[in-house]
């Protein structure tokens, strides 16, 4: 039995809403990275003004008793960049954030703004893009159940089209619940992150900078495994929070 019970609600009520702005500045950096806001909503049901399990006990989804409320409980941030467009890509990353440049130093070429011939070696050729997940975060009491590769492996597959690579660099980003670790505690979270991204697909390349190719089959494959583990989780979070029937 997957343990379920901790989590605030059910996970099955979980979707993403993927966005992107423009803010139409009429900027070679704008047409170079397009920035992706994932947000993690939880669907919460309200029944006859009281949530909880009740709602989830309803017999319809469509029970007229019952209110719907979208709340956000994380969110990540992704980073589309065309070679093609705009300006220079790896001066581009370099104006906007550290995290970026450092990312940009790894695969980048600075001259041309696109793939080192190293990178693109190593590459399959599904697209000429790169995709960034440069930020994931979970609100802390939907950690620890595997749901952040869940979701992300969703994100990915929504924006990866058109992209020859995507990047991440494993790591804790939500300092605010971990200003009291120790070395050792901060290093067992954060290979604990590692492991969640390398779960779906994503492998070293160097400096921290991990790749993963949309052609991968690996990245298809774990997306049905998490998908049915997700519904597990849902099963087992509704088996253990239905209320008992005398």
């Amino acid at each position: 039995m997957i343990e379920s019970s901790s989590l605030p609600g059910d996970p099955a009520e979980l979707h993403l809403r993927i966005s992107f702005e423009d803010e139409l500045w009429d900027t070679p950096q704008a047409d170079t990275l397009e920035r992706w806001k994932v947000a993690a909503l939880h669907r919460r049901r309200t029944h006859d003004g009281t949530q909880g399990p009740a709602a989830g006990a309803c017999p319809t989804a469509d029970c007229p008793s019952c209110t719907a409320e979208d709340v956000a409980v994380g969110e990540m941030t992704f980073y589309r960049v065309p070679f093609d467009r705009g300006r220079n890509a790896y001066w581009a990353m370099e104006e906007e954030s550290e995290d970026l440049y450092e990312t940009a130093q790894v695969l980048l070429d600075p001259e041309t703004g696109s793939f080192t011939s190293e990178v693109s070696e190593g590459l399959e050729y599904v697209g000429s893009a790169l995709l960034v997940m440069d930020r994931v975060t979970l609100d802390p009491q939907w950690r620890g159940h595997g749901l952040a590769p869940a979701l992300a492996i969703e994100a990915i597959h929504r924006l990866m089209a058109g992209c020859r690579a995507v990047a991440c660099s494993p790591g804790i980003t939500d300092l605010s619940h971990h200003r009291v670790m120790d070395r050792s505690e901060w290093d067992r979270v954060s290979a604990k992150i590692t492991r969640g991204w390398e779960r779906i697909g994503f492998r070293l390349y160097r400096d921290n900078v991990y790749l993963l190719s949309p052609a991968s089959q690996d990245l298809e494959e774990q997306r049905g495994v998490l998908r049915r583990r997700l519904a597990e989780l849902g099963a087992s979070w509704r088996s253990t929070t239905a209320p008992s029937q005398e």
